[in-house]
């Protein structure tokens, strides 16, 4: 989409929040299985799994504010035009995700054309503190 508003002048920025436990329930609502006959399969092999799946993800999460991801929000939109970036990622657990961004952000700049591309995808930033 950064490609396809730029050339009107309209920046974008996505903003990627990491897991978030505390005051959110992250692992608690995070997905669950649509299949319930597969899922209670399972269960009888491997009683709880997911329950302690999660709950061990959820113990590698450090407590982390989740009103940071607002603060960061605040802070893009209040950036000087010309000066947001691409891509915010703000996550306590450093779960990858930005590792994966980094990698995956040069494939559009890569299939548009120069002229369709004028700059809107620039580097992924991490979120100041």
């Amino acid at each position: 989409m950064a490609a396809e508003v730029s050339r009107f002048g309209i920046e974008t920025t996505i903003i990627v929040p990491g897991s978030f436990t505390t005051g959110t329930n992250h692992f608690a609502h995070a997905g669950h299985p649509e299949d319930e006959d597969i899922a209670e399969a399972y269960d009888e092999l491997y009683p709880n799994l997911m329950d302690d799946v999660a709950k061990r993800l959820a113990d590698l999460a450090p407590d982390a504010d989740p009103s940071e991801v607002a603060r960061q929000i605040v802070r893009v939109v209040d950036l000087p035009k010309g000066q947001r970036p691409f891509r915010v990622h703000i996550d306590p657990a450093n779960d990858g995700a930005e590792e994966v961004s980094a990698v995956a952000d040069p494939v559009p700049r890569a299939l548009l054309p120069a002229d369709r591309l004028r700059g809107p995808t620039h580097p992924a930033t991490r979120a100041e503190p």
